[in-house]
Parts: structure tokens; sequence; C-alpha cells
């Protein structure tokens, strides 16, 4: 029924995951690895208290760069290294600026692991720093505090997607993609699916593998995807954004029906991620169909009785508080009652 270079490199510009007259979105890329969970954005979070390490004694050819998703007018730069405690100050080093992405200009040197800077180059389009020969340390930087007009979207729900491709290397590309589109529509997510007291995760494994046979699944800290599904389905980031739902949805209770655990994940798919990409449902569908059939029922429900259902169903989950009598709490209507209901207007 059809319903009315080790680069950590953005690869979608993805502009819908943002507001189109908010701050600007900033994409980390960096020749660095992340060491001891120690993750890029936390960089530019705001959070004096944590900081982004490398796992390894960075070269003069190593670089750690915010590339920014339009060009601003940067009034003001600085940055402190080193983690919160003082070690591991950057004991030389440059910051660099860019107006187009690709050519950087020298802007200042960093004196006792910190560095404060006003460009004079007009429009930034990225922000770059450059350790010096000689490193004796991992570079660790605890925050960059960038003044600029529009200004920039801090990393309000820090978070890192490792990519393991070690079955099928040649999947990397693809997997880099699917990883840095999750990273982009995180934050999304979670405002969707936040409830008081709920901490997201930082860190996040995704492994591709050739003896998974379903398509893609998540548990605690780690997503597993098909090498073969993803082969034969390249363009489908949807799934992968999926199982991104079920690492925040993150709920702890055996209670909550599977029917609605999926369905809340594909609502987040294809009523937010990908709208108007739902395609068929079930031809005789209920509720309790599960996935896009029921992600067509939570919208149906959403839109008539409250904006708020899913981010409230979610919430009662998370508790282990839902039950059957949670519809009728929410919406006046009993299951039966909506399912009915919706099911009269399809097709109209």
């Amino acid at each position: 029924m059809l319903l009315p270079r080790f680069v950590f490199a953005l690869l979608f510009s993805t502009t819908a995951a943002c507001a189109a007259d908010g701050p600007v979105v900033v994409t980390v890329e960096s020749t660095l690895n992340t060491g001891s969970g120690q993750i890029r954005q936390f960089a530019f979070d705001g959070d004096d208290t944590t900081y982004f390490r490398s796992d390894r004694i960075p070269t003069e050819a190593d670089h750690f760069t915010l590339v920014l998703d339009a060009p601003v007018v940067v009034k003001s730069i600085a940055v402190v290294t080193g983690k919160p405690d003082g070690v591991e100050r950057l004991e030389a080093g440059t910051l660099e600026v860019s107006d187009d992405g690709k050519t950087f200009h020298p802007l200042a040197t960093f004196t006792d692991g910190r560095v404060t800077a006003v460009p004079n180059r007009g429009e930034v389009r990225a922000i770059r720093i450059k350790p010096s020969a000689g490193s004796t340390h991992p570079l660790t930087i605890r925050e960059v505090s960038i003044e600029s007009n529009p200004t920039l979207a801090r990393f309000r729900y820090p978070i890192e997607f490792a990519v393991d491709v070690s079955d099928a290397p040649e999947m990397k590309e693809w997997a880099d993609k699917a990883a840095r589109l999750c990273e982009r529509w995180y934050p999304r997510i979670n405002e969707e699916f936040k409830s008081e007291g709920f901490k997201p995760r930082h860190h996040v494994s995704m492994a591709l593998k050739t003896s998974y046979k379903g398509v893609a699944e998540a548990g605690g800290s780690r997503i597993t995807g098909s090498v073969k599904f993803f082969k034969d389905h390249p363009r489908d980031f949807g799934a992968m954004i999926h199982e991104t739902c079920h690492i925040v949805q993150n709920y702890q209770s055996r209670g909550n029906p599977g029917w609605l655990v999926e369905g809340v994940a594909d609502y987040f798919r294809f009523f937010i991620f990908e709208p108007g990409n739902l395609g068929r449902i079930n031809p005789d569908p209920h509720y309790n169909d599960s996935y896009r059939t029921t992600a067509a029922f939570l919208a149906y429900a959403t839109g008539k009785y409250d904006i708020g259902l899913v981010p409230k169903l979610n919430a009662l989950m998370r508790e282990g508080k839902y039950t059957p009598e949670t519809f009728k709490a929410l919406t006046g209507k009993t299951l039966p009652e909506l399912d009915a209901e919706w099911r009269s207007t399809l097709g109209k």
C-alpha cells in the first residue's frame, strides 16, 4: 500500500540536519586517530573538562582541522591544548586558517600550549592546528573557542563513529560516508529522543562483516552491518541511521514491545531523516506490524493527537514504564481504536 587517507571528511552536505538559518555546522578532519576514547568533537564542545587526544605522537605532516559548512567572518580564535591538569600541552605548533578549505595560511604560533588570534583574511572556511616537528607526546586539544558571524554550532552531543572494514577493505569509502552521516545526524536523533537524566554515548563502533546475514543490527555501542547487503544497496544509508537510533534509544527494559522499538527507529528514519521515502507498507496493515508500518501508524497518531508522542513513548520505554495502556493515556484512544481510525484513512 503506497501512502499519500585517514581523514574524517564530511562527504555529505546533509544541510537538512540543521536549521537553514541556524549556527553553521562544523566537521572535524584529522590525520590522527583518536586515543583512549578522547574523541575529536570534544575539542569543540564548550566543555573545558573534555579534550581530544591522539593515539600517537604527531609529526609535522599531521593536522587537526575544523571545517565549516559555510564561510563565516571570524572575530577571534583561541585554542587551549593539554589535559585539564596542564600536562601534554602543545610545545610548538601553528594555527592556520583557510578561506576555501583547501589552501591554509599561518595565523599565529602556540606559546605555552595556547594561542589567541584575530584573522584578517575576511571570511574563513576552515581552521587548522599544525604541530611542529619534535613533539614528545600525543596531540591533546582541550578546547577551541571561535567568535564569528554567523556563529558556529558546538558539538552538543559529541560523538565519534569508528569504522571497521577489516572483512572488506573495499567498503572503506562507503563505511566512512555512513559513519560521517550518522555523526552529522546524531544531535538531531538525541534531540528527538532526549529524556531527563539520559546521557548519550560518545563512541560507537561500526563494523561491516561478511558473516552477518541480515541488514544491520545494534547493541550497546556497536553497529554491525552486512557487507553483501550494502554492496548490493550502496544508497541505503537510512539503515545505518535506523541503527544509530537504536544506539540512542538505549532501552534497558525487556518489557518494551519489539514492534514499537523498531517503529520508533523507523519513524525517525522515514519521517525525519528521509521524509517521503517510506514506500509501500503491508497491504493489510496494523499498528504492530513493526518497522515502517508502525512508523506510519506513529506518524498518523503524532499528526492528529500529539506532536510530542514519539519522544514521550521513547522516554517511557527508556524508563521501563511503557504499558499497553500508554497510548490511551497519551492520546485518549486505545491501540485498537487508533489502529481502526488510522486504517480508515489509508488510500484516501
